[in-house]
C-alpha cells in the first residue's frame, strides 16, 4: 500500500461461467456483524505471526497457506490454489493466491462480490519482519469472517474470498514491475470472463488491527494507473469503463460511511484523500471490479521490526470485522 502505481496484466485462462447469480437473503434481526469475535481473529493472527517472516516463496508462507486452507475447510469453504510464476528483482518466483468458495459454489459460477487480503510479508535481510498488522491482521480477520459467513450460506454463496500472495515489493517500494504480483495476476484472469459474470464489487482488508484504529479507506484511482490503462488499450484493444468504476467507488464510499455510522464507528472509519497503492488497484483498473481498500495507514510500525503482535488488538479487529459485514449485508449485497 503505497502512493504510485502499476501495471495492467493479461494472464492465462480463468474458469468462468454463465450460470445465474444466487439471491442473497438478509436477516436484519440477526445481523452477521454481531457474530464477529475479535478474540478469534486475534488468535489467527497470533498463529500466522508465530510462523515468523512470511515473504513470497518462503517455507513460512507455505505453513501459512496450509493453516488458512485448513481453517477455511473446517468452516465449509473450498479452497483452490492459484499458482503462477513472475519475474522479480530477485529472479523468478512462484506465487500462490488462495481462492475460496463456500460449499457447492463452484469456481466457474459467478459471484456478486470479493473479500480479500494479502498474506505475505515484506522481505528484509537486515531485520526480522513478522508483519503482525501488515499481512497478519487482515488475513486473521478474513479467516474469522469466513467462520461467521458460514452461518449464512445464502450470503457465503455470493462471495469469493481471496488471499493474495506477493503484495509486497522485493525492492524498496511498489513499482510498475515490483509488488502486487498476486492481485495483478488475479485481476488479469478476470479479463477472460464475460463482464456480466465478473464480481460486481470487492472489499480489500489491509492493516486493520492497530490498537489506535483509524481506517481511512482507499478509493481514489492513481493517475499513473490511468496511464497504464490507456497504454493497455493501445496494445490490446481492451479497456474497462473507468468512469463507471469511479462512480461505483464514490457510491461505495458513501455506503461505507453510512455503515460505520450505523454502528457508531464514525471516528474509526473514514475515507482517505490520498491515492493508496494496494491490491485493490489492479482489481479496479485491470478487471473493472470496483474495489475499496479498508486500511489504517497511520501506523508508526509499518515496515519496521516493531510491527509485532503487541501493537494490535482484538477490539480493533472486531470493529473492522463488524463494519465489513454490516457494509456487505446492508449496502453491497441487497
Amino acid at each position: 500500500m503505497r502512493f504510485i502505481f502499476p501495471v495492467v496484466v493479461l494472464s492465462a485462462f480463468f474458469a468462468g461461467g454463465c450460470s445465474e447469480r444466487r439471491n442473497v437473503a438478509h436477516d436484519p434481526l440477526e445481523p452477521l456483524a454481531d457474530k464477529v469475535a475479535g478474540g478469534k481473529a486475534f488468535e489467527h493472527v497470533s498463529v500466522l505471526v508465530n510462523f515468523g517472516p512470511r515473504p513470497a516463496g518462503s517455507s513460512a508462507l507455505e505453513e501459512s497457506r496450509r493453516y488458512i486452507e485448513n481453517k477455511l475447510s473446517d468452516y465449509g469453504w473450498t479452497v483452490e490454489r492459484q499458482v503462477f510464476t513472475d519475474m522479480t528483482p530477485d529472479g523468478e518466483v512462484e506465487f500462490t493466491n488462495l481462492r475460496a468458495r463456500f460449499g457447492d459454489t463452484g469456481f466457474g459460477q459467478p459471484v456478486i462480490g470479493l473479500l480479500a487480503s494479502h498474506y505475505d510479508t515484506k522481505p528484509y535481510q537486515s531485520f526480522e519482519f513478522v508483519g503482525a498488522n501488515d499481512g497478519g491482521s487482515s488475513s486473521g480477520l478474513l479467516i474469522e469472517l469466513a467462520r461467521v459467513l458460514a452461518e449464512r450460506p445464502d450470503t457465503s454463496h455470493a462471495l469469493e474470498l481471496v488471499f493474495f500472495d506477493g503484495e509486497e515489493a522485493f525492492g524498496p517500494g511498489i513499482t510498475s514491475s515490483d509488488g502486487l504480483y498476486g492481485s495483478r495476476h488475479y485481476a488479469g484472469q478476470w479479463l477472460t470472463v464475460k463482464e456480466r459474470d465478473r464480481p460486481q464489487w470487492g472489499v480489500l482488508l489491509d492493516m486493520v488491527g492497530d490498537k489506535d484504529l483509524k481506517i481511512r479507506a482507499g478509493v481514489r484511482i492513481p493517475g499513473a494507473s490511468l496511464k497504464e490503462l490507456a497504454e493497455n488499450k493501445a496494445k490490446t484493444g481492451y479497456v474497462i469503463d473507468i468512469h463507471s468504476v469511479e462512480a461505483s467507488l464514490n457510491k461505495m464510499s458513501r455506503q461505507l460511511l453510512s455503515a460505520a455510522a450505523d454502528l457508531s464507528y464514525e471516528s474509526e472509519v473514514g475515507i482517505s484523500s490520498n491515492y493508496i497503492v494496494d491490491d485493490h488497484v489492479p482489481l479496479n483498473v485491470s478487471a473493472g471490479i470496483p474495489t475499496i481498500d479498508l486500511i489504517d495507514f497511520d501506523y508508526d510500525y509499518w515496515h519496521t521490526p516493531g510491527d509485532t503482535l503487541d501493537k494490535i488488538s482484538a477490539e480493533s479487529l472486531e470493529i473492522t470485522g463488524r463494519v465489513t459485514l454490516h457494509y456487505l449485508e446492508k449496502y453491497l449485497l441487497p
